[in-house]
């Protein structure tokens, strides 16, 4: 274990001097001429040996203070993020231009040409560089300050044959990825968005797991808010990731406990939590079919057992709905008729709570993109649908930039599907 730290803190501080490097050289290049340059440059060094003195120390110390000093770590983790993201971006121009430089400069000297041309174009490299840096900035400043709190109602129709005509125009909420222990109390703009919920007047509603970061008492303050939200056919819940109390130094009989806590809180709030298991609703006649199982992923925890989940609920004969927190677990065990669900909802990938989205340009990416093929949006394969929630909280970086909050709103139509 100490074998692992140790590789993990090399490979950081490695790259992160890598990055401070090419960042600093980048300004050298352009304001060293400056008479302010000195002072300039005892500042921003002075900033970042306290900045990364400070995420050291959490590094090491986040087993204790996230228990006693939550504030701190996310301020920290804060000012961190807002620092080094834009530095990617510089350093990475930065890069492109020191390369570009070795080569044409060597060239040109191997010629005998002079090399000045080759300097300008370099400056102007520089200040690309920081303009795009001072942009990253910015988009990271806003996206912990405002862009977490912008939460985004998306209305989508799910149109399928074997919709019940009894329950046509079915609003289902979903719900994903709140991780309650990311907020300091209870901001107002969150218990704004749980009120926008129950205005939007749903028939069900769904959570589709990490109601938590890490234990589940980080849900208390949010009962009563959770449980003013009401729906006709209620609210139902399953088990996310973070849900189990994996992500941390606790004993065995620290995560039972935080288990059994979470479940009763989500009791508390109104919600149903289907571990394995399912309901089944009938109208005039016909019936529907909504499935939960525990989480089930790709390289992580596969707790989740769909057969224990569709025994006795007569899905083959119904249109039914499968609540499983990971994308994945679609891929590997739902499409391509490999089990009898027409609509799957999930969540867990955040968006990675950044990227960019213009749909009337075709336009849909995030770096979600390079870990799941299905990361964000209503996906169809045959005549089988996924839905995955790009998340209501956040995760480890304090903000979102350019993939809001959300809050789904599936309408059920009888029809074809349409991608």
């Amino acid at each position: 274990m100490l074998e692992r730290i140790l590789i993990g803190l090399t490979f950081v501080t490695v790259f992160f001097l890598i990055l401070e490097t090419l960042t600093f050289r980048s300004l050298w290049k352009a304001y060293s001429a400056m008479s302010w340059w000195p002072t300039a440059k005892t500042v921003w060094w002075s900033i970042h040996v306290v900045v990364w003195a400070a995420f050291l120390a959490a590094f090491f110390m986040w087993p204790t203070w996230r228990g006693t000093h939550p504030v701190l770590l996310r301020t920290i983790m804060s000012v961190t993020f807002v620092l080094t993201i834009p530095k990617l971006f510089v350093s990475a121009i930065q890069l492109v231009d020191e390369l570009r430089a070795l080569g044409v400069v060597g060239w040109l000297k191997v010629t005998g040409q002079t090399t000045e041309g080759a300097m300008a174009r370099g400056s102007f490299l520089n200040i690309l560089g920081q303009g795009v840096g001072v942009f990253a900035f910015l988009g990271m400043g806003y996206g912990i300050t405002r862009g977490k709190y912008a939460y985004k109602v998306r209305d989508i129709q799910v149109l399928h044959p074997k919709v019940p005509k009894a329950f046509e125009g079915l609003k289902v909420v979903q719900l994903s990825d709140a991780h309650l222990g990311s907020f300091d109390g209870t901001p107002e703009p969150v218990l704004a968005a749980l009120e926008k919920v129950q205005a939007l007047k749903p028939d069900v509603v769904l959570f589709t797991g990490d109601l938590v970061n890490e234990l589940a008492q980080e849900a208390e303050p949010w009962v009563e808010a959770f449980a003013q939200i009401k729906a006709p056919l209620g609210k139902f819940s399953v088990m996310g990731n973070h849900d189990y109390a994996d992500y941390g130094p606790f004993t065995k009989e620290e995560r039972i406990a935080s288990i059994a806590q979470l479940k009763d809180i989500q009791s508390r709030m109104g919600f149903k939590m289907l571990d394995n298991d399912h309901v089944v609703w009938e109208k005039d006649g016909e019936r529907m079919v909504l499935l939960g199982v525990e989480n089930w992923g790709k390289g992580f925890r596969q707790s989740g057992d769909l057969g224990k989940a569709l025994e006795g609920s007569g899905a083959e004969e119904a249109f039914t709905v499968l609540m499983s927190h990971d994308p994945t677990h679609y891929e590997l065990e739902i499409m391509n008729d490999k089990a009898p669900v027409e609509l799957t909802l999930s969540g867990h990938t955040h968006g990675m709570q950044m990227g960019i989205e213009i749909p009337w340009l075709g336009i849909k990416w995030s770096p979600s993109s390079l870990t799941y093929k299905r990361w964000g949006g209503l996906y169809l394969e045959g005549q089988q649908y996924l839905h995955v929630n790009r998340g209501f909280g956040v995760l480890g970086f304090p903000g979102r930039v350019g993939m809001p909050p959300e809050i789904t709103v599936l309408t059920l139509v009888q029809g074809s599907p349409e991608a």
